[in-house]
């Protein structure tokens, strides 16, 4: 009985757990009983499977059948906070080893115990702590390299990783070297076939992001980013992504700098809408306040910069916005996972993407070989679609408004590419193309204006379409600094605005 094994108590809540995650715990402890010490495996299960839930029942089980102590590890405070308090729900005594825990005298009071990986790194380094008789480690958050420090402290335990993603967080360190095998749990199709998460629609706003540098971490650098995403015409295009998909929807965003997080608040807030900013500097009562302000306003917005992305639990979100750009697998299903909670009365949710990520990663839910990245993460690496590649394939969609103001021409849309070939057969200099789509231009201005005034109003509606075609046409002629395209934008609406006034 679950009552005569010291540390388990009954349970405090009336989980039962679903037939996927029960399959999974059979499979792990399986593993378990052909390598019961010394074997490191990787259990994969994506955000908002329930990887806490499995894990509380697997600590729970495992000390009954074996009477040996767990040992959890988490990297963030409120991780460590939130399993403690899962743990003592499915009837587990535990205890938290933070920075206030020196000593351990206590220890024989409990069999398991929930660490910050920085805290007991340091009390094991300093020999002021000696936890005894541990059998099982459980990582959560495993793709973290921190916690690799700490195994040599538990070679003759399970050490059982747990994570949403497979791939290190360091591409040196690949997660094939400290974990002998990969569990892979249901998918996240699987998962929103069976009402588990919700579906996502995922809108992508196509972004130039070829001046964005990528620093020592693999990532784009946050000065890079702070360029690009603070300026006015990117505040403006998540403004318009926000009114056109996620108005009036409880939205969270997503940000790779704090300087553009706070002009996103003055720009909402500009707007007449109810934001809050939120980052690592946020004193504990504001998060607090925030956060639960944020619960409560149906339409609130927080922006905020990565720190939303693991241990923050609001299944009321209804739009993720990624208003950054990432090389990280990891952190694009982090970010979108933040959304995919279901509730009665939520079954979808939307992602606005304003980096490019799925045309760089693929669909949220788009099936992934995480065997394979987990066997091969250098070959996942190289075959990542680079930003240029990503933008070489954009073709505008004029945005309904300003379609709607161009009503009376049949077709708005211009081939570059297709007239650049035709330019080359002619034996034409490559600036016949721009002639060409310059005439197109003109005359959708004047066909659908009543005078020069109006047209050339209109001419200023064009700025991204004129904006795409140059960028086409500067791949075309393999020149594409950002200089030289600035350079020819401006000539080409000049020369726009002359042809206009000569029709009149």
């Amino acid at each position: 009985m679950a009552s005569e094994t010291f540390g388990i108590e009954k349970k405090k809540v009336d989980k039962q757990l679903y037939d996927y995650q029960q399959k999974d715990i059979d499979k792990i402890f399986g593993v378990i009983e052909e390598h019961p010490e010394n074997y490191n495996l990787l259990y994969q299960l994506p955000t908002g499977g329930g990887k806490t839930v499995i894990f509380s029942q697997m600590t729970r089980e495992y000390i009954q059948r074996t009477n040996k102590k767990v040992l959890i590890l988490t990297h963030r405070i409120e991780l460590c906070k939130q399993t403690s308090k899962m743990l003592s729900g499915f009837g587990v005594r535990n205890k938290i080893i933070n920075s206030k825990v020196k000593e351990l005298p206590d220890q024989n009071d409990y069999m398991c115990f929930v660490a910050m990986v920085e805290t007991l790194n340091n009390r094991l380094n300093d020999e002021k702590l000696e936890i005894e008789d541990i059998g099982l480690v459980i990582i959560d958050e495993a793709h973290y390299n921190s916690f690799r420090k700490l195994f040599k402290f538990f070679e003759n335990c399970f050490i059982l990783g747990v994570t949403a993603t497979p791939l290190s967080s360091n591409i040196k360190l690949p997660m094939k070297d400290n974990y002998r095998e990969l569990i892979v749990g249901d998918s996240i199709t699987s998962l929103i076939e069976k009402g588990f998460l919700a579906k996502s629609n995922i809108y992508s706003y196509n972004v130039g992001l070829t001046n964005l540098k990528v620093g020592m971490n693999g990532d784009y650098t946050v000065k890079s980013s702070e360029e690009l995403y603070s300026n006015y015409s990117m505040q403006e295009k998540l403004l318009n992504a926000y009114y056109e998909r996620s108005r009036g929807k409880k939205t969270l965003i997503f940000n790779n700098g704090i300087n553009t997080s706070v002009e996103v608040y003055h720009t909402f807030k500009s707007a007449g809408l109810p934001i809050r900013h939120l980052d690592n500097t946020t004193s504990k009562q504001d998060r607090k306040d925030i956060l639960k302000w944020f619960k409560h306003t149906p339409d609130a917005i927080v922006t905020s910069v990565s720190i939303l992305t693991t241990g923050f639990d609001e299944p009321t979100v209804e739009t993720i916005v990624l208003n950054r750009a990432t090389k990280s697998l990891t952190l694009y299903f982090q970010m979108i996972g933040r959304g995919s909670r279901v509730l009665k009365d939520k079954s979808e949710f939307t992602v606005i993407d304003l980096g490019n990520n799925m045309a760089r990663f693929g669909n949220w839910s788009s099936p992934v070989d995480w065997k394979q990245i987990f066997r091969s993460p250098d070959f996942y690496f190289e075959n990542l679609l680079s930003d240029e590649d990503i933008e070489r394939d954009f073709q505008y969609q004029m945005p309904e408004e300003i379609r709607q103001q161009f009503s009376k021409t049949k077709d708005v849309s211009f081939d570059i590419e297709a007239a650049y070939d035709t330019v080359i057969k002619k034996g034409l200099k490559s600036k016949a193309v721009l002639e060409w789509s310059m005439e197109q231009h003109v005359k959708m201005c004047v066909e659908n204006s009543e005078d020069v005034f109006d047209a050339r109003i209109l001419a200023k509606e064009l700025k991204d379409d004129i904006s795409s075609r140059i960028k086409q046409y500067s791949y075309c002629i393999s020149k594409s600094t950002k200089n030289y395209r600035d350079w020819l934008e401006e000539d080409y609406s000049r020369k726009l605005r002359m042809q206009i006034n000569k029709e009149f």
